[in-house]
């Protein structure tokens, strides 16, 4: 059990691990809010059947919305196609410096 809370909570091993730091939090964060309220509308819906089926629909949503989260970490920006060998900066001689 505490392997899988570790594989989904710890940014160090769940798919976000590919991201800067700040945007693991970010992301983390966003996240830990949807599913708060997700299991809101959830527990606050309980006691009717239609609302029961807003909750449910809201955890599915809530579970597609992570999947598509930590499946776009490891996608490739633009971006990382075109590192320097160096480690200059990119633009470092747009202006002729």
């Amino acid at each position: 059990m505490r392997e899988q809370y570790t594989s989904i909570m710890d940014s160090n091993k769940n798919p976000l691990k590919h991201l800067p730091q700040v945007q693991r939090f970010q992301l983390m964060v966003l996240l830990s809010i949807m599913w708060s309220t997700v299991f809101s509308i959830a527990i606050g819906s309980w006691f009717w059947w239609g609302e029961l089926v807003v909750g449910h629909v809201a955890v599915a949503v809530g579970i597609i919305l992570t999947s598509l989260t930590f499946g776009s970490a490891k996608q490739k920006t633009h971006r990382d196609h075109y590192k320097s060998k160096d480690g200059s900066t990119r633009y470092d001689d747009i202006w002729g410096g």
